[in-house]
């Protein structure tokens, strides 16, 4: 994991998500499959036609240890992206999550995996294998452009998108926002005066 991947892994995606002013946050209908999930990495991005998840599995054997697969699946919540047996897949060649705005199946068996996913339900249906999607492209995930390469985040909050191109800044301005955030919680904890005067600069 390279350093800058490092550091956003230990900053809560409300403050990344602050940082850019909401403006890269996907639908907070995408949820984790189990809430103490938490993952940060960079994109290796998937446009999936509805209802075909070959391009699922290139990306699996294409995307290096350490990527979260970014599976834009046009919403589509009847016909999964994967199951617990692709899932199973991505796990053992070190991917480490699966971000979608797409649905899942096979649900008990991919919570076994302890395998960090965000997704929007799921179903029953299968998908089928017709060759088509495209791989390692700018695509758009649950209304949020994403980038090949660009540093995806996601905790029981939602899911945030770092622009590659912005990163550095935006981790910069995170942890400054972070350390603030901090010092006023520290300020005002237990402290009923200062939770009045705190409130009373907050209504001027």
């Amino acid at each position: 994991m390279s350093e800058i991947v490092s550091a956003f892994q230990v900053i809560p995606t409300t403050c990344i998500s602050d940082t850019m002013q909401g403006l890269n946050n996907m639908d907070p209908s995408i949820k984790p499959l189990k809430e103490e999930f938490r993952i940060a990495g960079r994109a290796y991005t998937v446009k999936m036609p509805v209802g075909d998840n070959q391009c699922v599995l290139r990306a699996i054997r294409e995307a290096k240890p350490g990527d979260i697969i970014v599976v834009d699946a046009k919403g589509d919540t009847y016909r999964t992206i994967a199951g617990d047996f692709i899932l199973g897949l991505a796990q053992t060649l070190g991917i480490k999550g699966i971000v979608t705005d797409g649905v899942i199946r096979d649900i008990l068996g991919v919570k076994k995996l302890n395998f960090p996913v965000f997704y929007k339900g799921t179903t029953v249906a299968s998908s089928a294998k017709g060759g088509w999607g495209e791989v390692n492209v700018p695509i758009s995930c649950g209304g949020t452009s994403v980038s090949p390469g660009d540093i995806i985040v996601a905790d029981a909050d939602g899911v945030v998108v770092v622009p590659k191109e912005i990163e550095e800044e935006v981790l910069r301005k995170a942890k400054e926002k972070l350390v603030k955030d901090q010092e006023r919680d520290e300020k005002v904890s237990g402290k009923p005066d200062e939770v009045i005067r705190y409130l009373d600069s907050m209504l001027k």
